[in-house]
């Protein structure tokens, strides 16, 4: 199994970089990437059921796996929701999936954002983990723009091995993502 063009990028020029910079004694020290989970919230599956099945079809094509349906917890009456309904959809990539979506998502998708200035920089929860909010799902090149039902936003979660916030924007920064000033 061929490695993708990221993970050269981290094998290569990443892992001796964070070495460097943060002056690891065990090269198992040194942070990677753990996981990419992506999230797609679907409240209207409340009143339209075949709103799930396109959320389904859109990440199914934009992550290259087959996600899950996440269901409702609790019921809540001000939003007529029911436990157990249908209310979203997640994927979690690991692995060769997980560096082509991160390659294809920082290259491609990225700059065709639109007034794209690049990502908040603050967006890391303290562990090492950053997450980015999308308003579209268009952004990525395999969803035709003619067949969209809805325009859906999504979460992007990027999971790291890094134990501090510092050496995961290293990370990051050094397999190309495009943090803002």
């Amino acid at each position: 199994m061929a490695a993708t063009r990221l993970q050269e990028k981290y094998k290569s020029e990443v892992v001796k970089g964070l070495a460097d910079k943060f002056e690891y004694k065990n090269v198992n020290e040194i942070p990677k990437l753990d996981k990419v989970v992506i999230n797609i919230g679907c409240g209207d599956a409340v009143t339209n059921s075949k709103a799930i099945d396109s959320a389904v079809a859109d990440l199914t094509m934009i992550a290259g796996q087959k996600p899950i349906v996440t269901k409702a917890k609790k019921s809540i009456a001000a939003f007529k929701l029911r436990e157990g309904m249908p209310i979203g959809v997640k994927v979690t990539l690991r692995g060769k999936r997980m560096y082509e979506f991160l390659d294809k998502f920082m290259n491609i998708a990225l700059p065709r954002v639109r007034d794209f200035r690049g990502v908040n920089p603050k967006s890391f929860d303290g562990r090492g983990n950053y997450s980015i909010g999308m308003k579209e799902q268009l952004i990525f090149p395999e969803i035709e723009y003619d067949k969209v039902e809805k325009v859906r936003g999504m979460d992007i979660i990027i999971v790291t091995t890094a134990k501090t916030d510092e050496e995961a924007r290293e990370l990051l920064t050094l397999l190309g993502m495009p943090f803002s000033a």
